[in-house]
């Protein structure tokens, strides 16, 4: 286990992971995923595996079956996802307003920062910005995941 704080992962990470559509993508989260999970750093809350799902069994080239996804969101809640509650759904209300973000984006920064992230993993924000003591990552940025060994 690294000594490295720990690192949250967006929905679309998880997905591609998954999604033979884009091989160098998939390759990349795969990557990524593995090493934070051998690390013990990987994060990420019940709104990504919500999503998650949603995305793996309708919306992706291939999608994978129920019981296919099931299994596959049983091996992620190792990780003890946040659980979203009232408070993160008002704090993240009001960060959509203040840092101009959706408020689904916004969610995942809260939650990013409830698990104590450094980094977060996603291709659906700006690339460097701080947000909540939170750095945003897109790790399909050429040397992006390098540059964020945190």
């Amino acid at each position: 286990m690294s000594g490295d704080p720990p690192a949250f992962l967006d929905t679309n990470v998880l997905v591609y992971a998954f999604d033979r559509g884009d091989e160098a993508k998939r390759t990349a989260s795969r990557r990524l995923i593995e090493r934070l999970g051998a690390e013990g750093r990987l994060r990420l809350s019940t709104q990504v595996l919500q999503e998650f799902f949603v995305n793996v069994t309708r919306k992706i080239s291939t999608p994978i079956g129920v019981e296919d996804a099931i299994h596959i969101l049983d091996d992620l809640a190792v990780w003890n996802p946040v659980l979203i509650d009232t408070d993160d759904i008002r704090r993240a209300a009001r960060l959509s307003a203040e840092a101009m973000l959706s408020f689904w984006d916004a969610l995942i920064v809260v939650a990013a920062a409830h698990s104590g992230a450094s980094t977060l993993y996603t291709e659906d924000m700006s690339h460097g910005q701080e947000i909540l003591g939170v750095t945003v990552v897109n790790p399909f940025l050429p040397d992006a995941v390098h540059d964020a060994a945190d």
